[in-house]
């Protein structure tokens, strides 16, 4: 698959490393193809990746992932050029500058705006929901992280759950785009642990069921 990442920073650069080795071909649609923050990205992934600008990215992709800042995100939409048809797996969470909260919520999502930013587009919320390096080796864990996946396009949707089995998540349907709401709240937890907790980063949440006779 032909996956656009938007954005060459820690979450598209994880993505990337864990797509790539599930053969998938990776261009990062970024402003500056050659920083050296997107070359420090390709690095790792040898001919498996590329760096374009937003508009060529986009426009080869079975799959454009949004992994920008979240006050970066309408801009890169914009510049991307039209995404009528295209799966766009929104990973962004919209965080306050502090780290304090969500600046969209309750009545609303990050994932909705997108959404509107992006007509003509399936949008679906991902890949927000847990750190950077638990993204780059989910496999490493025990048990397998849960990765919920939320979008309207029920046709499109098995698409993105398979890039979270691919990339080592127990992939689950949440359910329409309007459960952004609940997902991106969730991010906030982990960040809570993550941070003013201490927990520190290596952790991710998991699915435990009972263990059946």
């Amino acid at each position: 698959m032909k996956i656009a990442i938007l954005g060459a920073g820690n979450v598209g650069a994880a993505l990337a490393r864990a797509w790539t080795r599930s053969n998938h071909e990776v261009v990062f649609g970024v402003r500056e193809p050659s920083s050296a923050k997107t070359l420090a990205a390709l690095k790792p992934l040898g001919t498996s990746a590329r760096a374009a600008s937003l508009a060529d990215a986009v426009r080869g992709a079975d799959v454009v992932v949004l992994a920008t800042p979240w006050d970066a995100t309408q801009a890169a939409l914009a510049a991307a050029g039209s995404l009528v048809g295209k799966v766009v797996v929104d990973c962004t969470n919209p965080l306050k500058s502090d780290l304090s909260g969500l600046a969209v919520g309750h009545t609303s999502s990050g994932g909705e705006l997108v959404a509107g930013w992006a007509p003509g587009a399936s949008v679906f919320k991902a890949f927000n929901q847990t750190g950077a390096e638990n993204m780059a080796a989910a496999t490493r864990f025990a048990a397998a992280p849960v990765m919920f996946v939320c979008g309207d396009d029920e046709a499109k949707k098995p698409v993105v759950l398979q890039l979270a089995r691919d990339a080592g998540f127990e992939a689950v349907d949440a359910g329409k785009l309007q459960i952004a709401r609940l997902l991106e709240p969730l991010a906030m937890l982990w960040i809570h642990l993550a941070y003013p907790m201490k927990h520190g980063r290596d952790f991710a949440f998991a699915l435990v069921r009972p263990v059946r006779g």
